[in-house]
């Protein structure tokens, strides 16, 4: 793999993170600002205070398993093992 294409790929790889930490905060807005007039309860704790922390950090790691399948990869970033390849 080339500079150009790692470094091509760690952009990638920056843009798509900073895409799921947008949703990740939109989520986190919804559900803590947006299911406030909701009279449903979860273990006697309403249901925004429970999707503000487990709901969110359930869509946390769903969000880092999507990135880590199909957005990551493995490369070497070492330039010496690029050397020993070609």
């Amino acid at each position: 793999m080339s500079e150009k294409e790692k470094f091509r790929q760690i952009c990638r790889e920056a843009g798509w993170t900073g895409a799921a930490l947008a949703a990740l905060i939109v989520f986190w807005l919804f559900a803590g600002f947006g299911l406030k007039d909701s009279s449903i309860e979860i273990f006697h704790m309403p249901l925004w205070a429970v999707m503000s922390s487990f709901g969110v950090w359930i869509f946390t790691i769903l969000l880092v398993k999507c990135l880590t399948s199909f957005v990551f990869r493995d490369m070497p970033l070492d330039e010496k093992e690029d050397s020993h390849a070609e």
